[in-house]
């Protein structure tokens, strides 16, 4: 998706839990059709090991004939992770990219010196009053690789560590956890997963990333006595083991890593450790320096003001 910039969510109330350094409120925006919440970047906390940008996107349920049609936009400097829970979008970008993006699928598309992508609803898919519901994230890019070429991998739903028991199933997104790693490779030490816990189950979250957090998607846990409710970024003191309990069934994305190689600047849809770099992704946008969209070139989102 492409960056709104007067999106930002606001900070939460700590409540009295020890093991929390913050919770982190998204504030829902509709975007004609469907909603979003962003729980990154925050006032007061940009980034969890390299994730600088989380979005919840619906659940939402289109009329027949309609869908999202984000149309072609820039990036730099960073990786992308669609992951959905329900529905579909057409994923193209400027290396002629085309494909669906399904329900427990990973498709991480990095940006590195630069790559243009559209994200719509397949002509076919509108006949059939669409869904939306998933996260969409940004990860950074270590300095070493903020430069290097841009890639799309794609790894299907059945290839990613499955951990099902004790009322709990998790899905390994990414990095490695409970016994099992995933074949998502990132070059910065990273944790992405999906939990889905039945009224009841105990999720241990270890401090083996200094930094770590919780968005509850759907349903109600308890930490420490503390209950939290959907639509709530978790935010971990480091080195502590945290004990998630489930009061309701609920949907949790736990997300973590080490601390980034330095601050990170964002901009639009650019992020990068230079401000003049961003300078000049911006002058290259404006200019249509960047390549295009094979099957998508007819439309863009232009360079927003300011």
């Amino acid at each position: 998706m492409s960056q709104l910039p007067d999106h930002d969510p606001v900070p939460g109330d700590t409540r009295s839990c020890e093991a929390l350094e913050q919770v982190i409120v998204p504030r829902a925006h509709d975007l004609g059709g469907f909603s979003v919440r962003r729980a990154l970047p925050s006032i007061g906390r940009k980034m969890v090991g390299p994730f600088i940008f989380f979005d919840q996107m619906g659940p939402a349920e289109f009329l027949l004939g309609e869908g999202i049609d984000v149309r072609p936009h820039p990036h730099i400097g960073l990786s992308t992770v669609t992951y959905l829970f329900d529905g579909e979008i057409m994923h193209r970008d400027s290396l002629g990219t085309a494909l669906p993006i399904r329900p427990g699928a990973v498709n991480l598309m990095t940006a590195g010196r630069g790559i243009v992508h559209s994200e719509r609803t397949a002509p076919e898919e509108r006949l059939k009053a669409p869904k939306l519901y998933g996260i969409q994230t940004w990860l950074a890019l270590p300095k070493t690789h903020e430069e290097i070429a841009p890639d799309f991998i794609h790894h299907a739903a059945p290839e990613l560590p499955r951990i099902v028991g004790e009322g709990k199933r998790i899905s390994l997104i990414m990095g490695s956890a409970y016994g099992r790693t995933s074949p998502v490779k990132f070059p910065w030490d990273t944790l992405y997963a999906e939990a889905v816990m039945a009224p009841g189950a105990i999720l241990p979250l270890d401090p083996d990333y200094d930094e770590r957090a919780v968005y509850i998607v759907s349903g109600k846990i308890d930490i420490a006595g503390d209950e939290f409710g959907a639509g709530q970024l978790l935010i971990f003191k480091p080195g502590d083991r945290i004990s998630i309990l489930a009061v309701d069934q609920s949907r949790l994305m736990l997300i973590g890593g080490e601390p980034m190689d330095g601050p990170r600047h964002i901009w639009w849809n650019f992020v990068s450790s230079s401000k003049e770099r961003i300078d000049q992704a911006k002058a290259e946008w404006k200019t249509g320096r960047f390549d295009t969209v094979p099957g998508d070139s007819e439309e863009f989102i232009p360079l927003p003001e300011g």
